[in-house]
């Protein structure tokens, strides 16, 4: 076994090839929803056979797709998808909130996806409780009947009140529990910070306002403070227990409009995340709070409101340090989409092409999981021969302190035939292998995507049709804040 040189001439090669080919690293996720069972579990009430089966199935789809990320819903309305001492198991599961099923569903998602070389990053709401209080669907055991007073009701839907101290300092215990007892690469929150208006009514947060108001007089910077707020105590709190997890934020796809504040974007959106979410989310970028943000651009290339091409690159100019993916609305595609650019995935490729063309992005994430699999027949072709031909890893987040890992060590080849059996162990610091297939006699480009043969968490990959007459095989460890080692040869 011999350490494999990289040469500079790899660096000159890379450089060749960028614009290309898809990236090595390269941001490629879906949201696996499971509020009102859109993605996962399909209904209520399966068996625990049927819907590991089912979540199965998800994670084999989306590595076909050579997708790398999965952002995994846990918290959609302050239940749980995982093993919590805090808040019940959700009702979308077994059909009773507080029942749980017989097995660890975040921990099953963890273990799958490493397998399949996926890394997972879990999706949190901080503040909604129930949907539709018409529906009785809470728990006895549930922190609403013992604590009520941290809650109010908007519309048809219960929150937690954003204007109180301990319904920061509740979610954020709820933050450190996860991070403590999973190997998760991120936390992830979306748009649902304050909610949406309702037309002719006001959120109903006037007592906390004048409960706590802190040294605010005016009700929106107020407000705005309250999340900037519970945003910081979650950084906190990840630090406080493992540094190495990133914190992201996808947002709604416009921050302000340029007639209500000359740095927002050239749009006319209807609700934007500074004036309606109360969401500042720039500020969470230049303090130093949040480690990605995904702009949710849920609209097509040319949209006279809020055109595609436009946000790309408003956000991309305004990065702060952060890495930025972009939020795609891959459920928008159909035949007989009311919009005719969403008819075709043609629209979804020029959208990956526009985001690789911005080199201050970082890569995609799409909503949803499903719609891979059921619009698989339009998306698969012009995305795995053409956008996603190659497995790329994942981004290393800027402002994550690096952990270097060892190679992974005592490699070998087990040969029968054309097969192959690879195993491996860990060294200081694995979490992930890379494993490289190169032709006899090339120059061994560590560099280029189209040289990667596979990522997975194991220690062993077996390789069906190895051709050890015609390729070379080689490793690389990845650590938990994605870093890789330098390669070993088999």
């Amino acid at each position: 076994m011999k350490t494999l040189k990289i040469l500079i001439l790899v660096l000159l090669i890379q450089a060749n090839l960028f614009g290309q080919q898809p990236p090595k690293r390269e941001m490629r996720a879906a949201w696996i929803s499971t509020v009102d069972n859109i993605d996962w579990p399909s209904k209520p009430g399966l068996s625990d056979k049927a819907m590991k089966a089912e979540m199965i199935t998800i994670l084999d789809n989306l590595r076909s797709y050579n997708l790398n990320t999965v952002i995994f819903q846990i918290r959609p309305t302050a239940d749980a998808y995982y093993k919590s001492t805090k808040e019940p198991a959700s009702h979308w599961i077994t059909g009773t909130q507080g029942v749980a099923p017989g097995f660890d569903p975040l921990q099953l998602m963890i273990d799958e996806a490493g397998k399949r070389g996926m890394s997972v990053h879990v999706w949190l709401n901080p503040y909604r409780v129930q949907k539709d209080t018409t529906k009785d669907v809470l728990a006895k055991t549930h922190l609403y009947f013992k604590k009520p007073e941290l809650f109010l009701t908007y519309g048809k839907t219960r929150y937690f009140n954003p204007g109180y101290k301990e319904t920061r300092d509740f979610v954020a215990s709820v933050v450190g529990e996860i991070v403590r007892n999973y190997d998760i690469q991120a936390i992830h929150m979306d748009d649902y910070f304050y909610p949406y208006r309702i037309a002719g009514q006001e959120f109903p947060d006037e007592l906390a306002f004048a409960k706590e108001p802190r040294q605010f007089k005016d009700k929106d910077d107020w407000r705005r403070d309250n999340v900037d707020l519970i945003i910081k105590q979650i950084r906190d709190t990840i630090i406080a227990n493992k540094p190495e997890v990133e914190f992201g934020i996808s947002p709604f796809g416009v921050w302000r409009n340029i007639a209500k504040d000359s740095e927002g974007s050239n749009t006319t959106a209807g609700a934007t995340n500074y004036d309606d979410l109360y969401a500042n989310v720039l500020k969470w970028q230049k303090e130093n709070w949040i480690d990605y943000v995904t702009p949710q651009i849920y609209w097509h290339i040319g949209f006279d409101r809020a055109n595609f091409e436009v946000l790309t690159k408003w956000w991309a100019k305004h990065k702060y340090g952060t890495n930025v993916y972009v939020g795609h609305g891959v459920y928008k595609l159909s035949k007989t989409a009311k919009e005719p650019e969403w008819r075709s995935p043609d629209q979804i490729v020029k959208q990956i092409e526009m985001v690789r063309s911005l080199p201050l992005l970082d890569g995609s994430m799409y909503f949803t999981a499903n719609n891979f699999l059921k619009k698989g027949d339009t998306l698969r072709k012009p995305l795995i021969e053409k956008e996603y031909k190659y497995i790329a890893l994942t981004p290393e987040a800027n402002r994550i302190t690096r952990i270097i890992p060892q190679p992974p060590i005592n490699a070998t080849i087990a040969k029968s035939g054309d097969k192959g059996l690879l195993t491996w162990k860990a060294g200081l610091n694995n979490k992930k292998y890379v494993i490289y297939r190169f032709a006899k006699g090339k120059i061994t480009d560590f560099s280029s995507s189209e040289n990667i043969y596979y990522v997975t968490t194991a220690t062993k990959l077996e390789i069906p049709n190895a051709n050890f007459d015609k390729y070379i095989y080689a490793i690389t460890a990845l650590s938990t804040t994605q870093t890789e080692s330098i390669p070993i040869q088999f």
